[in-house]
């Protein structure tokens, strides 16, 4: 008896962590072939697809998925206003853009918009799935190619304002971050802000993932190298 329970709680647990996936992409034929691979893995699920923009904020509200695989070249609403749409209305959500588009004006775009990650169609499977459990456990993931465009773009903004040196951040996360750069306490940047304790702890999580840091230590060398808070005289 002790033994079914067990197995039965096992069995809901893994139910539980099954990651809900919305596929978005006006190509039919690449979400089926998508969606096939995708639920090969037993950690995710295709819970609805969409052709457009519009459309994916429809299933995003019927579906409540937990990650969003997202192309940018959409008919109608754009792949960037659909991202930054999906994320005002449902901010737990992860996205991670998937295009034929190696423009670096795009990728910046689709970082601003607040993407977690960014691949080309060409991925193998293997490198998809495994980006999909990355951006699933908070990380963010770009291919080796974007990688080394980010490193160029990065290495050009040099001493960049803090908007350029973050693109990933949201106008509330870089202000927030400025204030943690600055010295003051959560419950002080939330009497500032005029916001609850609770959102400025959901603010900095966010900002510790996309800046890929630990720790409100880290996050604040970061800031100040970027210009934020008191600089040196």
């Amino acid at each position: 008896m002790n033994a079914q329970n067990e197995t039965a709680g096992h069995d809901h647990a893994a139910a539980a962590a099954t990651r809900r996936v919305l596929l978005v992409d006006d190509h039919p034929l690449f979400r089926e072939g998508l969606a096939a691979a995708i639920d090969l893995d037993d950690h995710f699920t295709v819970v609805a697809e969409a052709a457009s923009g519009e459309k994916a904020l429809v299933e995003a509200a019927r579906t409540d998925p937990d990650l969003v695989v997202m192309d940018l070249g959409l008919p109608g609403l754009s792949g960037i206003e659909a991202t930054r749409r999906l994320l005002m209305a449902h901010p737990h959500i992860r996205i991670m853009v998937m295009t034929m588009s190696e423009d670096d004006d795009n990728l910046l775009a689709a970082m601003r918009a607040g993407a977690h990650g960014y691949l080309l169609k060409g991925a193998l499977r293997e490198d998809v799935l495994r980006a999909l459990h990355t951006v699933a456990r908070g990380g963010a993931v770009f291919g080796p190619q974007t990688t080394e465009r980010l490193s160029a773009l990065f290495a050009a903004f040099g001493s960049a304002p803090a908007k350029e040196a973050f693109p990933t951040l949201t106008a509330r996360e870089r202000e927030i971050l400025d204030l943690l750069a600055v010295g003051l306490t959560y419950r002080q940047i939330a009497q500032q802000l005029c916001v609850v304790e609770k959102t400025v702890r959901n603010h900095v999580g966010a900002i510790f993932s996309k800046l890929q840091v630990h720790d409100r230590a880290a996050a604040i060398v970061r800031a100040r190298n970027a210009g934020l808070g008191p600089q040196p005289q």
